[in-house]
């Protein structure tokens, strides 16, 4: 075995971002969309979880996101019991986005200066994103129209204590913003999505101490949601050089004989070796890591190699 250290030249780090669709389908754009009937009976007053295909009877079937409603004042669901007036899970899922987005339980949520009483929440199965959700490729279309991100007419980011922050206006992905009133916020970082009311025909109900079942209005009006991920992968490229009087000794023992010599004369003077394997060490010499080569690389004296090793993370 023979052993060259790195110089610092040798390594460098590189990252580069993958994009990738969000849904299990593969596609960009879903368009069919799914309940289980008994989680809808049971956990209905704090979500809805959405599925691609429907898992009464697919084996394929998978949550691709949740959908909730929102209010301020807790109207549209039950209160707690004992009663509390205000308290219900809406009005609890109300406060815990305020506390998420705001980082206040003071502040309220505001559209065009106008204040966020309620809203319905998309929020992205975290297994279906890696790191992030990719700003420019959500678009959404209810029965009442079409509604994308306003990241292509940004020029500066704005940021909120759930990461970056972005506004929903009317418009297409093909054709950009057409109507410049905001809808909702985008919080592509933590993958939710708060949406004003107003985007779907079926009114949102907001009765107190009733289960409205808001949410599942929602999901009635949804026609379809595009969207994919981003994940940014570093790399490390460790480049091994091989020069020519280097590394043309085969460092198999059945090379060598019982008393140390070439066991044949013509490794003497015109050696060969092949490199198939590539070792990386610590300074204590204890291995960290092993590259192996497509195929074995011929090596001799009239010969030099750059073998690049690619570590990802």
């Amino acid at each position: 075995m023979s052993f060259k250290r790195f110089e610092a030249e040798d390594l460098t780090i590189s990252a580069e971002s993958i994009t990738a669709p969000v849904w299990s389908t593969g596609a960009p754009t879903l368009s069919t969309f799914f309940t289980s009937s008994t989680q809808y009976n049971t956990n209905n007053e704090y979500y809805v979880d959405v599925y691609q295909t429907d898992p009464a009877t697919a084996t394929d079937s998978e949550v691709q996101f949740t959908l909730s409603y929102a209010n301020k004042q807790g109207s549209g669901s039950l209160l707690y019991n004992p009663a509390v007036d205000g308290k219900s899970p809406s009005s609890t899922i109300y406060g815990q986005y305020r506390t998420l987005v705001l980082g206040t339980e003071d502040e309220d949520f505001k559209l065009d200066g106008t204040v966020l009483n309620d809203f319905y929440v998309i929020s992205v199965e975290r297994s279906r994103y890696k790191e992030k959700l990719l700003p420019g490729t959500f678009e959404i279309t209810t029965d009442q129209g079409t509604y994308i991100d306003d990241s292509s007419e940004r020029t500066t980011l704005e940021y909120c204590d759930a990461g970056r922050l972005f506004k929903i206006k009317e418009g297409t992905i093909a054709n950009g913003v057409s109507v410049a009133a905001e809808v909702g916020y985008f919080l592509p970082d933590i993958g939710v999505f708060l949406l004003e009311t107003d985007i779907v025909g079926t009114a949102a109900v907001r009765q107190s101490n009733t289960n409205d079942q808001n949410a599942r209005k929602f999901f009635d009006d949804l026609v379809s949601i595009r969207l994919n991920s981003e994940e940014t992968v570093s790399s490390q490229y460790a480049f091994v050089r091989v020069r020519n009087a280097e590394f043309n000794y085969s460092t198999n023992p059945s090379n060598i004989t019982g008393s140390g010599d070439l066991r044949h004369d013509v490794m003497i003077n015109t050696p060969q070796a092949y490199i198939t394997t590539v070792g990386l060490y610590n300074d204590n010499n204890d291995l960290l890591g092993v590259a192996k080569l497509s195929r074995p690389l011929l090596k001799d004296f009239t010969k030099e190699a750059l073998v690049r090793i690619k570590l990802d993370f």
